[in-house]
Protein backbone atom coordinates (compact mmCIF):
# COMPACT_ATOMS: atom_id res chain seq x y z
CA UNK A 1 0.00 0.00 0.00
CA UNK A 2 2.88 2.37 0.71
CA UNK A 3 4.27 1.74 -2.78
CA UNK A 4 0.85 2.32 -4.37
CA UNK A 5 -0.10 5.49 -2.51
CA UNK A 6 3.31 7.16 -2.72
CA UNK A 7 4.89 5.52 -5.75
CA UNK A 8 1.99 4.95 -8.17
CA UNK A 9 -0.94 7.12 -7.05
CA UNK A 10 0.99 10.39 -7.55
CA UNK A 11 1.41 9.62 -11.26
CA UNK A 12 -2.26 8.67 -11.61
CA UNK A 13 -3.34 11.91 -9.93
CA UNK A 14 -0.97 14.10 -11.97
CA UNK A 15 -1.93 12.38 -15.23
CA UNK A 16 -5.66 12.86 -14.61
CA UNK A 17 -4.96 16.46 -13.54
CA UNK A 18 -3.14 17.26 -16.78
CA UNK A 19 -5.17 15.24 -19.30
CA UNK A 20 -8.51 15.94 -17.63
CA UNK A 21 -7.89 19.70 -17.52
CA UNK A 22 -6.91 19.80 -21.19
CA UNK A 23 -9.91 17.67 -22.18
CA UNK A 24 -12.36 19.81 -20.21
CA UNK A 25 -10.99 23.04 -21.64
CA UNK A 26 -11.24 21.59 -25.15
CA UNK A 27 -14.65 19.87 -24.87
CA UNK A 28 -16.52 22.08 -22.37
CA UNK A 29 -14.93 25.55 -22.43
CA UNK A 30 -18.11 27.22 -21.15
CA UNK A 31 -17.88 25.24 -17.89
CA UNK A 32 -14.34 26.54 -17.29
CA UNK A 33 -15.26 29.14 -14.68
CA UNK A 34 -15.49 29.77 -10.97
CA UNK A 35 -19.33 29.81 -11.07
CA UNK A 36 -19.49 32.69 -8.63
CA UNK A 37 -22.66 33.12 -6.57
CA UNK A 38 -21.73 36.64 -5.50
CA UNK A 39 -25.10 38.08 -6.54
CA UNK A 40 -26.89 35.79 -4.09
CA UNK A 41 -24.94 36.67 -0.93
CA UNK A 42 -22.01 38.99 -1.40
CA UNK A 43 -20.74 40.07 2.03
CA UNK A 44 -19.80 36.68 3.48
CA UNK A 45 -18.43 35.56 0.10
CA UNK A 46 -16.00 38.47 -0.18
CA UNK A 47 -14.57 38.10 3.32
CA UNK A 48 -14.38 34.32 3.21
CA UNK A 49 -12.96 34.28 -0.31
CA UNK A 50 -10.20 36.75 0.50
CA UNK A 51 -9.12 34.87 3.63
CA UNK A 52 -9.27 31.51 1.85
CA UNK A 53 -7.39 32.56 -1.28
CA UNK A 54 -4.65 34.45 0.58
CA UNK A 55 -4.04 31.53 2.93
CA UNK A 56 -4.16 28.88 0.21
CA UNK A 57 -1.79 30.80 -2.09
CA UNK A 58 0.79 31.09 0.69
CA UNK A 59 0.43 27.39 1.45
CA UNK A 60 0.58 26.35 -2.22
CA UNK A 61 3.75 28.26 -3.04
CA UNK A 62 5.25 27.29 0.31
CA UNK A 63 4.76 23.62 -0.53
CA UNK A 64 5.90 24.12 -4.12
CA UNK A 65 9.22 25.75 -3.27
CA UNK A 66 9.66 23.95 0.02
CA UNK A 67 9.40 20.48 -1.49
CA UNK A 68 10.97 20.86 -4.92
CA UNK A 69 14.03 22.97 -4.09
CA UNK A 70 16.91 20.62 -3.14
CA UNK A 71 18.01 20.75 0.49
CA UNK A 72 21.56 21.56 -0.66
CA UNK A 73 20.37 24.97 -1.87
CA UNK A 74 18.87 25.75 1.53
CA UNK A 75 22.05 24.65 3.26
CA UNK A 76 24.07 26.91 0.94
CA UNK A 77 22.15 29.83 2.46
CA UNK A 78 22.74 28.55 5.99
CA UNK A 79 19.26 27.06 6.44
CA UNK A 80 19.48 23.60 8.00
CA UNK A 81 16.54 21.13 8.06
CA UNK A 82 15.57 22.11 11.63
CA UNK A 83 15.35 25.80 10.72
CA UNK A 84 13.44 25.00 7.54
CA UNK A 85 10.95 22.90 9.49
CA UNK A 86 10.44 25.71 12.00
CA UNK A 87 9.91 28.31 9.26
CA UNK A 88 7.55 26.04 7.32
CA UNK A 89 5.53 25.19 10.42
CA UNK A 90 5.23 28.83 11.48
CA UNK A 91 4.33 30.27 8.07
CA UNK A 92 2.20 27.27 7.12
CA UNK A 93 0.40 27.29 10.45
CA UNK A 94 -0.55 30.96 10.19
CA UNK A 95 -1.58 30.63 6.54
CA UNK A 96 -3.51 27.45 7.35
CA UNK A 97 -5.52 29.16 10.08
CA UNK A 98 -6.36 32.07 7.77
CA UNK A 99 -7.34 29.71 4.95
CA UNK A 100 -9.50 27.41 7.07
CA UNK A 101 -11.39 30.34 8.59
CA UNK A 102 -12.16 31.55 5.07
CA UNK A 103 -13.07 28.04 3.91
CA UNK A 104 -15.44 27.53 6.85
CA UNK A 105 -17.15 30.82 6.02
CA UNK A 106 -17.56 29.74 2.40
CA UNK A 107 -18.84 26.29 3.43
CA UNK A 108 -21.31 27.80 5.92
CA UNK A 109 -22.62 30.15 3.23
CA UNK A 110 -22.99 27.33 0.69
CA UNK A 111 -24.67 24.91 3.10
CA UNK A 112 -26.91 27.28 5.06
CA UNK A 113 -28.14 29.81 2.51
CA UNK A 114 -31.01 28.09 0.61
CA UNK A 115 -30.45 30.10 -2.58
CA UNK A 116 -26.73 29.35 -2.73
CA UNK A 117 -27.33 25.70 -1.85
CA UNK A 118 -29.94 25.40 -4.61
CA UNK A 119 -27.48 26.64 -7.22
CA UNK A 120 -24.59 24.47 -5.99
CA UNK A 121 -23.58 21.23 -7.64
CA UNK A 122 -22.36 18.15 -5.78
CA UNK A 123 -18.73 19.00 -6.57
CA UNK A 124 -19.17 22.62 -5.44
CA UNK A 125 -19.96 21.39 -1.95
CA UNK A 126 -17.67 18.37 -1.97
CA UNK A 127 -14.54 20.27 -2.98
CA UNK A 128 -14.86 22.93 -0.27
CA UNK A 129 -15.37 20.20 2.36
CA UNK A 130 -12.34 18.28 1.06
CA UNK A 131 -10.25 21.45 1.18
CA UNK A 132 -11.34 22.06 4.78
CA UNK A 133 -10.33 18.49 5.66
CA UNK A 134 -6.97 18.98 3.94
CA UNK A 135 -6.33 22.26 5.77
CA UNK A 136 -7.29 20.60 9.06
CA UNK A 137 -4.85 17.73 8.46
CA UNK A 138 -2.15 20.27 7.65
CA UNK A 139 -2.77 22.17 10.88
CA UNK A 140 -2.80 18.96 12.92
CA UNK A 141 0.53 17.98 11.36
CA UNK A 142 2.22 21.21 12.50
CA UNK A 143 2.75 20.19 16.17
CA UNK A 144 3.71 16.67 15.02
CA UNK A 145 6.30 18.20 12.70
CA UNK A 146 7.70 20.39 15.48
CA UNK A 147 7.82 17.44 17.87
CA UNK A 148 9.93 15.46 15.38
CA UNK A 149 12.03 18.40 14.23
CA UNK A 150 15.30 16.64 15.05
CA UNK A 151 14.37 13.51 13.06
CA UNK A 152 14.66 15.28 9.71
CA UNK A 153 11.17 14.43 8.46
CA UNK A 154 11.24 17.44 6.14
CA UNK A 155 14.19 15.94 4.25
CA UNK A 156 12.17 12.77 3.62
CA UNK A 157 9.29 14.77 2.14
CA UNK A 158 11.67 16.72 -0.08
CA UNK A 159 13.36 13.53 -1.25
CA UNK A 160 9.97 11.97 -2.01
CA UNK A 161 8.63 14.95 -3.98
CA UNK A 162 11.89 15.35 -5.90
CA UNK A 163 11.93 11.59 -6.54
CA UNK A 164 8.43 11.66 -8.02
CA UNK A 165 9.37 14.31 -10.57
CA UNK A 166 12.67 12.62 -11.39
CA UNK A 167 11.04 9.17 -11.73
CA UNK A 168 12.99 7.72 -8.82
CA UNK A 169 11.69 4.13 -8.34
CA UNK A 170 12.57 4.33 -4.64
CA UNK A 171 10.55 7.50 -4.01
CA UNK A 172 7.81 5.73 -2.01
CA UNK A 173 10.35 4.20 0.37
CA UNK A 174 11.31 7.64 1.66
CA UNK A 175 7.90 7.93 3.34
CA UNK A 176 7.79 4.38 4.71
CA UNK A 177 8.18 5.38 8.36
CA UNK A 178 6.80 8.93 8.56
CA UNK A 179 3.84 9.52 10.95
CA UNK A 180 0.37 8.61 9.67
CA UNK A 181 -0.90 12.20 9.77
CA UNK A 182 1.59 13.19 7.07
CA UNK A 183 0.60 10.24 4.89
CA UNK A 184 -3.09 11.14 5.15
CA UNK A 185 -2.28 14.75 4.29
CA UNK A 186 -0.34 13.71 1.18
CA UNK A 187 -2.94 11.17 -0.02
CA UNK A 188 -5.80 13.66 0.36
CA UNK A 189 -3.74 16.29 -1.45
CA UNK A 190 -3.18 13.89 -4.34
CA UNK A 191 -6.90 13.08 -4.36
CA UNK A 192 -7.69 16.78 -4.72
CA UNK A 193 -5.33 16.85 -7.73
CA UNK A 194 -7.19 13.81 -9.10
CA UNK A 195 -10.63 15.44 -9.02
CA UNK A 196 -9.33 18.92 -9.88
CA UNK A 197 -10.42 18.85 -13.57
CA UNK A 198 -14.03 18.02 -12.59
CA UNK A 199 -14.50 20.94 -10.18
CA UNK A 200 -14.57 24.73 -10.22
CA UNK A 201 -10.91 24.71 -9.15
CA UNK A 202 -9.96 24.76 -12.84
CA UNK A 203 -10.36 28.54 -12.78
CA UNK A 204 -7.01 28.62 -10.96
CA UNK A 205 -5.35 27.80 -14.29
CA UNK A 206 -6.87 30.89 -15.94
CA UNK A 207 -5.26 33.64 -13.88
CA UNK A 208 -5.76 36.92 -15.80
CA UNK A 209 -2.05 37.70 -16.09
CA UNK A 210 -2.69 39.89 -19.14
CA UNK A 211 -4.42 42.42 -16.89
CA UNK A 212 -1.02 43.40 -15.54
CA UNK A 213 0.03 45.09 -18.78
CA UNK A 214 -3.34 46.11 -20.21
CA UNK A 215 -4.08 49.89 -20.54
CA UNK A 216 -5.29 51.58 -17.39
CA UNK A 217 -8.41 52.88 -19.12
CA UNK A 218 -11.41 51.46 -20.95
CA UNK A 219 -13.29 52.91 -23.89
CA UNK A 220 -16.97 53.17 -22.99
CA UNK A 221 -19.67 54.46 -25.33
CA UNK A 222 -21.61 57.47 -24.17
CA UNK A 223 -25.16 56.76 -23.11
CA UNK A 224 -27.60 57.74 -25.83
CA UNK A 225 -30.67 59.56 -24.55
CA UNK A 226 -34.05 58.06 -25.31
CA UNK A 227 -36.39 60.36 -27.31
CA UNK A 228 -38.89 60.29 -24.44
CA UNK A 229 -36.28 61.82 -22.14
Amino acid sequence: MNQFFFGVYPYIALAVLAIGSIARYDRDPFTWKSSSSQLLRRKQLVMGSVLFHVGVLVIFFGHLFGLLIPIQIYEAFGINPETKTLLAATAGGIAGIVAIIGALMLAHRRLVDPRVRATSSFWDTAIILLLIAQLALGLISVPVSLASIEEGEVVKFMAWAFGIFTLDPKAASYLQHVPLIFKLHIVLGLTIFLIFPFTRLVHMLSAPIRYIWRPGFQIVRARRKHPAE
